[in-house]
């Protein structure tokens, strides 16, 4: 057994116990393990599948609009069939104008003139002569003239035909016989009704049920209620009676009281009911058309009607798919959409890992990609063509947010989703991604909100330019379609300038960033806080705008948002006017405060303005990037002179321990910006400046060189992502701000030392 105790191992146990670092693949399954990473993936899943069906990517994209002129005839892949609204619209007003009026029967009219019929045969019958009756009881039963006679009868010719036609109606019998031929030339008036005049429809046919009575409904023809020149009566009085001359004076009582009288009232809703449901029982009416038949030719823009032929033509051939196309056509989508994600998340991993690392960002701007793709494809259809507008706020919102770069790749990956969305060709992309990208690269800076209206107007000239040249590309005659399509995409571009000026504001605080023009409007003196600063810290007041000078040209000279640096030291040190007097640059020639009081008391007193100025900007409903200058611009720093106190303190008093650092620290954290570590650098460096006796540019740059490397070795710029040759042009800025500040002037002879 070995000395130590451990039993002797053989070589193949030594080999085994050898454990190498893991692979590529193990390291990989591990990151997919940790939870903020599938959560993220499953974000990403879920924009992917929305995105395969906002773009519908189981059926081919229609690409064809208005306006377009094809280069070859577009011929019909399968036969189809396309509705004419037009030939439907006259069909169904054919078969409404068919459609059988109601009529309602009510005979009574019918009754009562057989009865007045009666009476006036009763008076008649019972007249002693022609003169002792009423001429409106006789007159109507006088025959007219024929065209043959010369001359109308006489009085005599009158009372003899009055004579021998009250003989035929003495006594009951001729008068029932009389009453029963009426009522058998009446009966089918009083069944099926009487019309003077029928109402618009189907003149052949119509319905009636009596009076009361609808769901005894039935179809009469029309020949068999309108009167017409009354033959039927008269015939059916003829062979009745076997007397023609009493026949035809009767049918002349008759006839012109029947002309005016009707047995059927029109049932409007009823009527109307029986027209609507003629109408929808018409089928829409399609023109067919097969396999390779020319719908457009060569040379000819596109119309609507031809569109809406195209249209047509597309559905029936996305009907013929087979599921298995179909189903390869989503998996293509997926396939190509996941190669976007992972490139684009590669990019954001090595470029802008915040949206990656900040889930509120990651979600929001995986948000703003489909809200983008749902508008640009609400926004093709025709007549509009305007899916321009959402990209192009998409590519200025990126830049504004982050970066230029990401702007750039996302935009064309967002105009790569459209094409597979909405059918778009070479120079629809050509145009997308020209028109954004020429409005990103113009959005290096935003200090005015003129700014983005200029934008638009560059990127307009820029779209019109390009569509003519798009358009003399694909071979589009120089008309007025490529004229009024150019103009439309300049409208819209700058149309979207407008836009982005309009929705800056909901960016900023949906995105939680601040552009230059709230940076102007933030860092104007007279916002409330700094001048309450000006009231009870005048000196820290003046440290802070001399911060901001200092640090704004070093950030500007790496890169960085010098303007939101200088806003930021405005704001940095707002929570020393709650105790100003414990501050040094305050107490003027008042006694120090700290002589009475422990050094770790002391500590705590200067740390405070951190946690306070943090409250009082949170109050003030100053924005977060502000406030995080004011907790990072210390860091996690020693406060060194009262450290330095405490540590002289402890080893001059044996019974005391040892004093902790930690206690004297700032409690951070420490600075996550390169803006913030040149804030941080930048505050300390005009602090210690002060010190200095006979300020030397020598002097100056020791100092600061001083600073920084101590910094540099504390840690405080790890989590800042700056890297050494800014700090180098950092500290070169500063030196040169400070040494400004501190420049020699020429003494005039007759100038006194006050």
């Amino acid at each position: 057994m070995p000395p130590n105790g451990q039993p002797k191992r053989t070589r193949s146990e030594r080999v085994s116990a050898i454990e190498l670092p893991p692979g590529m693949f193990q390291r990989l399954m591990t990151a997919l393990s940790h939870p903020d990473i599938l959560i993220r993936l499953g974000i990403t899943a879920v924009t992917i599948i929305a995105l395969c069906i906002f773009m519908q990517s189981w059926s081919p994209p229609f690409s064809y609009r208005v306006g377009y002129t094809p280069t070859r005839n577009l011929a019909s892949r399968v036969a189809f069939r396309q509705f004419d609204p037009l030939a439907t619209a006259e069909a169904r007003e054919k078969a409404r104008n068919q459609a059988e009026a109601v009529y309602a029967q009510n005979p009574e009219s019918i009754v009562q003139l057989r009865a007045a019929l009666r009476n006036t045969l009763l008076e008649i019958s019972t007249a002693e002569s022609l003169e002792k009756l009423s001429s409106e009881a006789w007159q109507p039963f006088e025959l007219i003239p024929t065209a043959e006679a010369k001359k109308p009868p006489s009085q005599e010719q009158l009372n003899k035909a009055f004579s021998a036609f009250r003989k035929k109606l003495a006594g009951e019998e001729p008068l029932k016989r009389i009453e029963a031929a009426v009522g058998k030339s009446l009966k089918k008036y009083e069944t099926d009704g009487l019309l003077v005049k029928p109402a618009d429809g189907n003149q052949n046919k119509i319905l009636v049920y009596p009076q009361g009575k609808p769901e005894a409904v039935k179809p009469v023809a029309m020949s068999e209620v309108l009167l017409g020149d009354g033959e039927t009566v008269r015939r059916d009085l003829a062979d009745s009676l076997d007397d023609p001359i009493l026949a035809k004076r009767l049918f002349a009582w008759l006839y012109p009281k029947l002309a005016a009288l009707s047995t059927l009232n029109l049932d409007q809703e009823r009527t109307e009911a029986n027209r609507e449901r003629a109408e929808a029982a018409v089928e829409n009416v399609h023109i067919n058309y097969s396999a390779g038949q020319t719908l457009a030719k060569a040379g000819e823009p596109l119309t609507v009607r031809q569109i809406e032929l195209l249209r047509d033509e597309d559905a029936a051939f996305y009907h013929q798919l087979l599921p298995l196309s179909k189903f390869f056509r989503i998996v293509g989508s997926l396939i190509v959409l996941t190669v976007w994600a992972v490139f684009g998340g590669l990019y954001l991993y090595r470029r802008e890992r915040q949206i990656l690392t900040n889930l509120r960002r990651f979600v929001s701007f995986q948000s703003l990609i489909l809200l983008t793709v749902l508008l640009a494809q609400w926004a093709s259809r025709d007549p509009w063509h305007a899916e321009l507008v959402p990209v192009l706020l998409f590519g200025q919102i990126i830049a504004i947010v982050y970066q230029q770069e990401v702007a750039l790749l996302f935009s064309g990956l967002v105009a790569l989703v459209l094409v597979l969305g909405i059918g778009l060709g070479l120079g629809e992309i050509i145009l997308l991604v020209g028109v954004t990208a020429s409005a990103i690269i113009q959005l290096n800076s935003v200090r005015s909100r003129s700014k983005l209206i200029y934008v638009g107007i560059l990127s307009g000239l820029l779209a019109v330019l390009l569509t003519w040249a798009i358009g003399l590309l694909d071979e589009q005659p120089l008309a007025k379609p490529l004229f009024v399509e150019a103009l439309r995409n300049g409208l819209l571009t700058l149309a979207a300038g407008f836009l982005m000026t309009g929705l800056l504001p909901l960016v900023e605080r949906i995105f939680g960033i601040l552009t230059d023009i709230s940076l102007l409007e933030l860092g104007d003196v007279s916002h409330p806080l700094l001048q309450e600063l000006v009231r009870r810290a005048p000196s820290t007041y003046n440290h802070s705008i001399t911060v901001g000078s200092i640090a704004e040209a070093a950030a500007s000279a790496i890169g960085a948002r010098g303007l939101l640096v200088r806003v930021g030291a405005y704001f940095h040190d707002i929570g020393k006017m709650l105790k100003p007097g414990y501050f040094i640059e305050n107490q003027g020639e008042e006694a120090n405060r700290h002589e009475s009081l422990l050094p770790a008391m002391s500590t705590l007193i200067i740390i405070a303005h951190i946690k306070d100025g943090a409250n009082l900007a949170r109050q003030h409903h100053l924005p977060e990037p502000i406030v995080d200058f004011i907790l990072q611009h210390h860091g996690t720093t020693l406060v060194g002179y009262f450290f330095e106190r405490a540590s002289q303190q402890s080893r001059e008093d044996p019974n005391a321990g040892e004093v902790d650092e930690s206690t004297f620290r700032y409690p951070g954290p420490k600075p996550q910006t390169k803006e913030a570590a040149v804030m941080m650098l930048a505050d300390a460096v005009e602090s210690a400046s002060r010190t200095l006796v006979g300020p030397t540019p020598a002097r100056i740059e020791s100092l600061v060189r001083e600073i920084a490397d101590r910094r540099l070795r504390d840690g405080q710029f790890d989590e800042s992502g700056l890297t050494l040759r800014e700090l180098r042009t950092i500290e070169d800025s500063m030196i040169k701000s400070v040494t400004a500040i501190y420049h020699s002037r020429v003494k005039y002879p007759d100038q006194k030392t006050i």
